[in-house]
């Protein structure tokens, strides 16, 4: 490092940006320096307070009272000092402790309770009696029949603001929900929120194995369902995206999605769902092995190797996923393969899977879209199955033939693209713009929070203080400073000085895109045409969706709060997993009960992923 980029202060380093060296700094434009500390020698556990004084223990001083009345006044103004300006202190501080439990931009326990409760408002089919959401009910209690198919569809997920379910993204919400209660297990509990997490991915996981049909014969395929609802071309017909209609009031026909198991995509995913979560459930052992035993089926299937097995995208072909393209269109299948791979050799310790998945791992790579490299969302798994070899890798080394596919520099890569002015675009109040010309910049930057934290972790585990990647440099602190000026952001701490989740601190959405949310519950069927009264209403929701992560502002910082605007106000299931998955990250750990093992305070669960590697 040059002379003119580093300035020593105490035991710690100053590193500022130079623009053509290409040197770390935090994305916001408002952070000008960031301290690493390495700490090379070992620190001193006496204070200064432990030396001797060179002074004398007792000192006399000769005291002359020349003006009684100044005196007076002197006293009278000391007693005020001591009793009143404490007094005023503790009011400040416990005005301000008030304010931030009502919804403050650094109370995390209230919102990751919150962003919870999103799912609940979202589930499909018989809703349960002792829900919260009091606007919800049973819905799509045909699901699965519409004429040409009769199959039991019950249940699952709304996937946004519209009544329509996605298996694929209900099968990444699962992944990546069961991914941080593996992790962070802990920190569920002390918060009283873990067996709610579980329900949440019990319901979808009930739902999974629904759309998943064995073949009867070895020579027939699968069948997997991958949407329930939707527009399917029929002319004049009601359906889920002309008709703004709560799901309680659907009468119409909801058309459904056919796939086989050449749908490589969807499969793998499904896959990783119910691996990641058979171990979050595996104190139900038999539930827990039913999803192993799915799981392990449909990844064989979709991975056989023969002439007539052809795997592809599930929305190349109409039938399958024709109507998801302009919803989750997957631009390739490898990514989810090997993501299916690795999860299920956590939950099965079996070492072909992932030997599949280190062997697979440069063709993932070689097909991940240039616009996504460092990108964590529905349609790239990539980058997250990285750190996740990365964590094989530091904590249970396999040795030969893993070294490859395991080693750690990707993952470094991927921590120093977060940190780098360089490489990264972001807004001028500091959000990251990891896909610069999209919308929805919320759900990208809540996953890069997620894993910037989640590695902090993994390398504080390692007794490590940071990393490096070719000449740059970062530290845990980076990291977790630059997680948490996301979630800031999303919480309020924006040039909106709004916050992105609905019912969360002063200011937030009122008009989010989300049918449910914006009609009444006065116990009244409203037809589609009155529905669409509602939609293009300017009154507020009188339904607060509660914990819902909105689409996001714009890349100027710029937010409308119009209904009819979904680029800006409509929620999903996948933006509020990744949203999740960085609130529990950063959420401190209960001091009495969140240590690990090795007695780190970081409710991080070391091992517990491995539960069933030998």
């Amino acid at each position: 490092m040059s002379e003119s980029s580093e300035t020593e202060f105490h035991s710690g380093r100053f590193v500022h940006s130079a623009s053509e060296s290409g040197r770390l700094i935090p994305p916001s434009s408002r952070w000008n320096s960031t301290e690493l500390d390495f700490h090379f020698l070992p620190r001193s556990v006496d204070g200064f307070d432990t030396l001797p004084s060179r002074f004398s223990k007792s000192v006399d001083f000769n005291l002359t009272i020349g003006d009684r009345a100044f005196f007076k006044r002197c006293v009278y103004t000391t007693i005020f000092a001591v009793v009143f300006v404490p007094v005023l202190v503790l009011l400040l501080h416990f005005l301000t402790h008030k304010n931030e439990d009502n919804g403050g931009p650094k109370n995390l326990s209230v919102a990751l309770k919150q962003a919870l409760l999103f799912f609940d408002a979202q589930k499909s089919g018989h809703f349960p009696g002792n829900s919260t959401i009091n606007f919800r009910g049973d819905s799509g209690l045909n699901d699965g029949k519409d004429g040409e198919t009769d199959a039991d569809l019950v249940g699952g997920y709304y996937d946004s603001g519209n009544n329509i379910k996605f298996s694929f993204s209900t099968a990444y919400t699962v992944t990546l929900l069961s991914w941080t209660v593996i992790e962070y297990r802990q920190k569920y509990a002390d918060l009283g929120e873990l067996d709610h997490i579980k329900d949440i991915i019990k319901w979808g996981t009930d739902y999974l194995l629904k759309v998943f049909i064995p073949p009867a014969t070895n020579q027939a395929s699968a069948v997997l369902y991958s949407q329930v609802g939707g527009n399917d071309g029929s002319s004049g017909q009601e359906n889920d995206i002309s008709c703004w209609q709560k799901p309680e009031d659907m009468k119409y026909t909801r058309h459904v999605s056919v796939c086989d198991d050449t749908a490589a995509d969807l499969a793998g995913e499904i896959v990783s769902a119910l691996s990641a979560a058979s171990l979050v459930l595996v104190g139900e052992k038999e539930y827990s092995a039913k999803l192993v035993e799915a799981a392990e089926k449909l990844f064989n299937l979709a991975t056989r190797q023969d002439q007539s097995h052809k795997p592809g995208k599930y929305t190349q072909d109409g039938a399958c996923g024709g109507l998801a393209r302009d919803f989750y269109n997957s631009t390739t299948y490898v990514d989810e393969l090997v993501w299916g791979g690795t999860w299920l050799f956590f939950a099965t310790g079996n070492s072909s899977y992932l030997k599949y998945s280190t062997d697979k791992f440069d063709a993932a790579e070689m097909e991940e879209m240039a616009s996504e490299k460092a990108v964590f969302y529905w349609n790239n798994k990539f980058t997250a199955n990285a750190v996740l070899m990365t964590r094989i890798r530091y904590f249970i080394d396999l040795g030969y033939p893993y070294e490859d596919a395991l080693a750690t520099n990707r993952t470094d890569l991927l921590m120093c693209s977060y940190l780098s002015n360089q490489n990264l675009s972001a807004t001028n109040g500091g959000l990251v713009l990891l896909i610069p010309d999209t919308d929805t910049p919320l759900q990208y930057a809540a996953t890069a929070s997620f894993l910037s934290k989640l590695y902090s972790d993994y390398l504080e585990l390692l007794s490590r203080t940071g990393g490096s990647c070719n000449t740059a440099i970062f530290s845990v602190q980076m990291l977790r400073d630059f997680s948490m000026s996301q979630v800031n952001y999303i919480l309020g701490d924006n040039p909106m000085k709004m916050s992105y989740m609905v019912g969360y601190g002063d200011r937030y959405p009122l008009h989010v895109h989300h049918r449910a949310a914006s009609i009444p519950p006065d116990g009244k069927q409203h037809s589609c045409s009155e529905g669409n009264g509602f939609l293009k209403s300017k009154d507020k929701n009188p339904n607060i969706l509660s914990g819902a992560i909105v689409a996001g502002p714009d890349k100027k910082d710029a937010f409308y709060d119009d209904r009819a605007k979904p680029w800006f106000t409509e929620p999903s299931i996948t933006s509020n997993a990744g949203l999740v998955a960085a609130l529990v990250a950063l959420l401190d750990p209960d001091l009495a009960g969140s240590a690990d093992s090795d007695g780190h305070n970081l409710g991080i669960d070391k091992m517990g992923i491995f539960q069933h590697v030998h």
